[in-house]
């Protein structure tokens, strides 16, 4: 990977497992990224290909078995401060916002914990108007603070976390699919205030979603996961217009589409059922799923080189845009 002043996270060969008496299940395989100042990096894939444990990674949550985490260019810091000082740089919006927030502290006491954990030379008026001005800044009316997260739905409770997120300032917030649990209105309004956010303020975003569409909406590039393995990375519109990987052709052909006298392709649809990651197959791991694989999809593992368009593929075979 290129390095670059403007580089605020970058990540390198992290390798997560889990044992379980005499299993090994690989739940990260080797991954890589990097992510730019103002800019909105897009992991998407199937349900338990490693997204969530990447996000966890990158926060510090879990230590990888092998790799770095790097932040402005320094090693994420390891030992039992590894977290604590690492969030005052990125922080993290989670998928769920009824479970997120404690339902026995105020909103407002929520959105003001993380000046209490870092010891913030604030006084308490000037936390108490930040945590005013952040209410603010995700559309919230201050006057809500001393409410409880149950007095809230569940969009107003998701903006109470990323207020929350905002704290401290990051340079980064990683989003676990922030908008999975929210009415299709209701995420179009989260998505579009994470948008302004980042204009505004600078902030950087891991954005970790199923949905493609909104994928595509908020991001600048897109990061396809297949079984612990980034198998295709580029900017938003080349990945979606011309995919190079067959998964990342399968993913889009699987998206349904408003127009009932519109075919869609099946030269893209799955095979088979999703390999079990305590055995992901030799070679390519996405071969026994597959239409175009070959021989030597089963016995080398395809390394992610540069593609088309200024991404990058894993594939033996990469598809040819018509």
């Amino acid at each position: 990977m290129s390095a670059g002043s403007d580089v605020v996270l970058r990540a390198e060969g992290l390798v997560k497992t889990y044992r379980s008496g005499r299993q090994t299940l690989t739940a990260v395989d080797g991954v890589g990224l990097e992510l730019r100042a103002g800019e909105t990096l897009g992991v998407v894939g199937e349900s338990g290909c490693g997204k969530s444990t990447l996000a966890r990674l990158l926060m510090g949550i879990e230590k990888p078995d092998r790799g770095t985490v790097e932040i402005d260019g320094k090693p994420m810091p390891s030992g039992r401060r590894r977290f604590l000082e690492s969030s005052r740089h990125i922080q993290m919006v989670f998928q769920d916002p009824y479970t997120s927030l404690n339902p026995r502290m105020t909103v407002g006491d929520i959105v003001r914990e993380p000046f209490e954990i870092h010891a913030s030379k604030l006084s308490r008026a000037a936390r108490d108007a930040r945590v005013a001005e952040l209410f603010e800044r995700v559309g919230l009316s201050p006057d809500n603070r001393h409410r409880y997260p149950s007095e809230f739905s569940g969009g107003q409770r998701q903006r109470v976390g990323i207020a929350r997120a905002l704290a401290l300032e990051p340079r980064v917030i990683v989003c676990d699919e922030p908008v999975a649990a929210l009415d299709v209105s209701v995420q179009a309004q989260v998505v579009n205030l994470l948008t302004d956010l980042s204009s505004d303020l600078g902030i950087s975003y891991v954005f970790i979603a199923h949905d493609l569409s909104v994928m595509r909406q908020i991001s600048d590039r897109i990061a396809v996961m297949y079984l612990g393995r980034i198998v295709e990375e580029g900017p938003v519109d080349r990945v979606f217009d011309a995919p190079e990987h067959p998964y990342t052709r399968a993913l889009i052909d699987a998206v349904p589409v408003p127009d009932p006298e519109q075919s869609g392709s099946d030269a893209g649809l799955l095979q088979g059922d999703v390999p079990s990651p305590l055995r992901i197959p030799s070679g390519c791991a996405f071969r026994t799923r597959c239409p175009i694989a070959q021989d030597r999809c089963a016995a080398d593992r395809p390394p992610l080189s540069p593609g088309a368009g200024g991404g990058s593929v894993a594939c033996h075979f990469p598809l040819v845009a018509v």
